[in-house]
């Protein structure tokens, strides 16, 4: 085929012409910089062209396939799709390499002229969501995935060029919405980070930023929740950019050219250190497993993989026809021998997944009745809704614990909402009583369950007894020092199960007065 690249002598349309020509198709690098592509073309033997993708477009006719490679998509203008228009005025087919949510989704307006033009219109052939979802349909099957948790981990000496930083720089410190435990909320940009391991045993930390995936799995997918994050391997690039995006959430300024280029220039004087293995990092939890497939770049050919997925669709005999975004458009199989003369590896793994009250509780876990499990069997955040009654004691200690620890205030009925969400430790539980929050902290530890309020902690004698999960404090702890026996509270705290639903009864006495602190009680139903 005959393909024009635009962009094509930036850090991935560079290596995208470089596999094309591999695989002997007629390439033709193009952009706004002509001695750019023409030093590039006269190294791989190919066309040059200057094409700025704000002017003239009409020489797209001569080729049969236009890759944008160029970005940063998000900053378009008030015709974003100007050159796929074009291609398809021109009867070419358009790829892009876009990672921008919007832009990549927003693709489908297309999708009618592409259809009777007979063309192929495709947003997002890059690693997200192109290669992501591949690996997201190889790992879950004909399965619905529960969880989707992605992450891009490039090496420090892989090339990054402007439009990537500016992308990234743009994202920080700003709103953004991730799909979590069936409902959206709203994260910020390079934030909650959390570490990954690749294959050979290394590990780096991921940060959340915005890509397509966030917001076109969960209703491709129909998965619980959807995550990604991206990373820096030099821990003073990952924290300094963690204190520029805390910086723009309390004064959002615009990122303007000048900056971009004062970040560049730190990011080169930075290069030689770090390595040049990255890799990206897919699991799925379909049921009660947990699924991987892993991906390690050695020697600098990380930035070949957001190529990969144009390179694998352009193997085909024929293009798919209409305009969409590149969700499942080439099979993991397809990504992995498009990949295959690269220094690249890939694995995949599974394992079991392990709810903390599994761990705790050990066989006695099965024992208890199916809605009880079912209320501790959370992947990632779960939310359960129902209605309850509250009792607080009369005493002026009982009030001041309440105050202390924000139990919820006497109420004869109220709507309560429980949502679970699992971290690195364990889970974070949120009860809410009508517009009264508290919060706790609970993890599984070798000496039993345990559960946090601020910096209160207390070991519970988790107990399965009478088709019931019991709650009886054993000690507790002020951060380090232990609390004595006559300063911990009394609980009388239950999970049972009535008429198939699940119900909690829950009673709390104050420390060396036993009187009563909170009595709450009720019924709950996965939301």
């Amino acid at each position: 085929m005959k393909v024009l690249i635009l962009g094509g002598y930036g850090v991935f349309g560079s290596r995208l012409a470089r596999l094309l020509m591999r695989d002997g198709h007629l390439v033709c690098v193009a952009g706004r910089n002509r001695a750019a592509a023409q030093n590039l073309a006269n190294e791989l033997g190919c066309q040059a062209l200057r094409i700025d993708r704000t002017g003239e477009l009409t020489a797209l006719a001569d080729f049969d396939v236009v890759v944008d490679a160029a970005g940063p998509f998000h900053s378009y203008g008030a015709d974003p799709y100007s050159v796929p228009r074009a291609a398809i005025r021109a009867g070419v087919h358009y790829l892009d390499l876009s990672d921008n949510a919007a832009f990549c989704a927003g693709i489908t307006v297309l999708d009618d002229a592409a259809r009777a033009a007979g063309l192929c219109v495709i947003s997002g052939l890059s690693s997200v969501p192109a290669i992501s979802s591949a690996a997201v349909r190889a790992l879950a099957g004909d399965a619905t995935p529960r969880v989707i948790d992605t992450a891009i981990l490039p090496g420090n000496r892989s090339p990054r060029g402007l439009s990537v930083m500016r992308s990234i720089l743009a994202q920080a410190g700003q709103p953004m919405q991730v799909w979590r435990g069936r409902e959206w909320r709203r994260v910020w940009g390079w934030s909650g980070p959390r570490t990954y391991h690749l294959p050979g045993k290394l590990s780096r930390q991921g940060w959340q930023i915005e890509v397509p995936d966030l917001q076109l799995f969960p209703a491709h997918f129909g998965a619980e929740t959807v995550l990604f994050r991206a990373g820096l391997e030099l821990g003073v690039m990952r924290y300094g950019l963690a204190v520029f995006a805390a910086l723009r959430r309390v004064l959002p300024f615009p990122v303007s050219p000048p900056l971009v280029r004062a970040f560049k220039l730190a990011s080169d004087l930075l290069a030689p250190f770090g390595s040049g293995r990255g890799g990206m990092s897919v699991m799925v939890i379909t049921g009660q497993e947990k699924r991987y497939w892993r991906l390690l770049a050695e020697d600098g050919d990380g930035p070949f993989i957001p190529a990969i997925a144009a390179r694998a669709l352009l193997r085909r005999a024929a293009l798919p026809g209409g305009a969409r975004p590149a969700l499942e458009v080439i099979t993991l199989k397809e990504a992995e021998v498009a990949m295959s003369d690269l220094r690249v590896r890939t694995e995949r793994a599974s394992e079991p997944l392990a709810p903390i009250f599994a761990q705790a509780l050990g066989p006695d876990f099965d024992a208890l009745p199916a809605p009880i499990r079912a209320t501790h069997m959370t992947a990632d955040c779960s939310r359960w809704k129902g209605r309850a009654k509250v009792l607080r004691g009369n005493g002026l200690w009982g009030r001041v614990l309440g105050g202390v620890f924000s139990f919820p205030q006497a109420a004869k009925d109220i709507p309560v909402e429980v949502i679970k969400t699992v971290t690195p430790t364990g889970e974070t539980w949120l009860r809410r009583f009508g517009q009264r929050n508290f919060r706790s902290r609970l993890a599984a530890t070798p000496a039993g369950m345990t559960e946090s309020f601020g910096p209160f902690t207390f070991l519970l004698g988790l107990e399965v007894r009478d088709s019931a999960l019991h709650y009886p404090v054993v000690t507790g702890r002020l951060g380090p020092l232990p609390l004595p026996r006559w300063l911990l509270p009394i609980s009388e705290a239950r999970e049972y199960v009535d008429r198939n639903d699940f119900r909690f009864d829950v009673k709390l006495l104050a420390p060396l007065t036993n009187e009563l602190l909170v009595h709450y009680q009720g019924v709950l139903r996965e939301a």
